[in-house]
């Protein structure tokens, strides 16, 4: 059939399976607005910001395992994109972008809202394209859903001229591909795997998101069993192994446990699964691991041997080769080494005491919104010490639950990415979990949140500084508070009004569950200003350049 370039995307898209598009209209893309306004299949959000909008295809791929759509136009519309791209980037998230450009003649002549947004995303993007034909437009589209799911997944960028948008071609449909499988890993380096796995005396497995990617959060837990071996999980896996199982023994890394911490000091073994070793992990790498064998399984074969040389590697997909461990080992027994960390779990549990018996805290809040929100929930998180309260404190039991920017560190992302995660899961509750700091980042999407009824729940951790970067400074920097005390005069609640959606406020203790109690129950969007005491810190800590061994317990 004879289609114009705006209803060959919209047709791919719809293809691909694709419900829902976060995005904002403008010159270069009028072409698309006009095919969307027919095309009743395509759900469109009119977000706020371009940011938001990559922000909500981001936490629409991560909760629901799909890939994401996000559609800007040119020039500052499609530059507003490239924070929320690095972001689903780091994180390895699949997530389409689609930007509109100048017309083909103008390119490269610095037209009106004209960039080069194929130059700029190259280095935050698995690959981009520039569509220069109308006759290549429908073939690029599939092949970057197949590059933006196959292998490591991550965030593709089309780049449409409008010109390319108004041609006509012939259009002929296709069913979309598979994901390409990879390969299983070398047979030498796998019967190697198997051998270490079953001489060792303390396994410790550790986990990253490239589990959830796999959806092998069933083999993990199979694998743990078989193993007989205590799981951490990095901030990315946050539920890929459930934390109610007394395996789990929390993160680690920079804000990781003392149980995680004693476990790669004293293990014999450590088998890193879908994980690339951040820095935030790894703390001083001279001294990570350096008292046992490292075997890493991951689908990148880049992330072997960058930050922390391994013994055994194992390439390819973690589903199929935990499933195919888990078939190749007997059941192990380590009695004692399991003894150990129990004893360690005790001895050193995650706490958080007030001064005041009414004072907020937030792992009461944490514990009190697991209690009432449910196993089923999805928790979103902008960054700094309210993502780490997040990870520390609520009980992740399923993946996809948690939804958070770990290798950026995205101030703002939350609050889009909770958006996104509602529309695509529209019958589970969803909180976004923000501090004042970042809420101020991103605020303009309540107005999203409002204008399509979308009843997303926004938890202000609200304690009136920059927490995490004050924590830092009053440990490194003498407690000179340059710039993080904010003193700002909002009045949340009225705010929150103003752009059409409820406001509540948690002032103690004795507020914390009635209040989240209301908030769920209303079914509607909803902010909940949660004051807090602003010398609250995330414990433990692990000092810069200090070994991961060595978390602070107290400040």
């Amino acid at each position: 059939m004879l289609l114009t370039g705006s209803e060959i995307i919209l047709q791919c898209l719809l293809e691909q399976k694709v419900d829902t598009i976060f995005g904002y209209p403008g010159g270069a893309v009028l072409n698309i607005y006009d095919a969307l306004y027919n095309c009743p299949q395509l759900r469109h959000v009119l977000v706020a910001h371009e940011q938001g909008a990559a922000h909500a295809a981001d936490g629409y791929a991560r909760s629901t395992g799909r890939v994401g759509v996000c559609l800007a136009t040119s020039g500052p519309g499609a530059t507003n994109l490239v924070t929320g791209l690095a972001t689903a980037y780091m994180d390895s998230s699949p997530v389409i972008a689609i930007t509109g450009n100048v017309t083909s003649a103008q390119l490269g002549l610095d037209s009106f809202q004209e960039v080069d947004i194929t130059g700029v995303t190259m280095p935050v993007t698995k690959h981009n394209f520039l569509v220069r034909r109308v006759e290549d437009l429908a073939d690029t589209i599939r092949t970057a859903f197949q590059i933006a799911t196959t292998g490591r997944k991550g965030p593709v960028l089309i780049d449409v001229p409008k010109d390319i948008t108004a041609l006509k071609c012939e259009y002929t449909p296709k069913q979309p591909e598979p994901p390409v499988e990879p390969p299983m890993p070398d047979h030498g380096w796998y019967l190697k795997a198997v051998e270490l796995i079953k001489e060792a005396k303390r396994p410790f497995i550790y986990a990253g998101g490239g589990v959830i990617s796999a959806e092998a959060a069933e083999e993990l837990a199979a694998f743990a069993e078989k193993v007989d071996a205590p799981v951490s999980c990095s901030l990315m896996c946050q539920g890929g192994f459930d934390q109610a199982s007394p395996r789990y023994i929390g993160m680690l890394g920079m804000h990781g446990t003392k149980t995680a911490s004693n476990c790669i000091r004293d293990c014999d073994l450590l088998i890193a699964v879908g994980t690339r070793f951040s820095d935030r992990v790894t703390c001083d790498t001279k001294t990570f691991g350096r008292n046992c064998s490292i075997l890493q399984i991951d689908i990148d074969p880049a992330e072997f041997n960058k930050n922390v040389r391994v013994d055994i590697r194992l390439k390819g997909n973690a589903k199929s080769i935990l499933a195919a461990l888990n078939k190749s080992i007997p059941q192990l027994h380590h009695a004692e080494w399991m003894g150990q960390v129990g004893a360690w779990q005790t001895e050193y549990p995650l706490t958080q005491v007030a001064s005041d018996p009414h004072a907020v805290t937030p792992k009461a809040v944490m514990e009190a919104l697991h209690e009432i929100g449910g196993d089923d929930m999805i928790v979103t998180t902008e960054v700094g010490q309210n993502q780490m309260w997040a990870a520390e404190y609520f009980t992740f039991r399923r993946p996809r639950e948690f939804v958070t920017s770990g290798g950026l560190g995205t101030m703002g992302f939350g609050l889009g990415a909770a958006i996104g995660a509602q529309l695509g899961n529209p019958d589970r509750l969803v909180v976004n979990v923000a501090g004042d700091g970042s809420f101020y980042m991103n605020m303009n999407e309540l107005s999203t949140a409002a204008k399509y009824n979308i009843p997303v729940i926004e938890l202000i951790i609200n304690n009136g500084v920059l927490g995490m970067v004050r924590q830092w400074q009053n440990l490194f920097y003498g407690k000179r508070y340059s710039q993080t005390t904010l003193e700002k005069k909002t009045d949340f609640e009225t705010l929150a009004r103003g752009f059409g959606i409820r406001a509540m406020t948690i002032r103690t203790a004795e507020d914390i569950r009635p209040v989240l109690q209301a908030a769920i129950d209303c079914k509607e969007p909803v902010l909940i200003n949660c004051l807090i005491d602003k010398d609250l810190n995330v414990l433990p800590m692990v000092p810069g350049g200090s070994s991961v061994e060595e978390p602070l317990l107290e400040m």
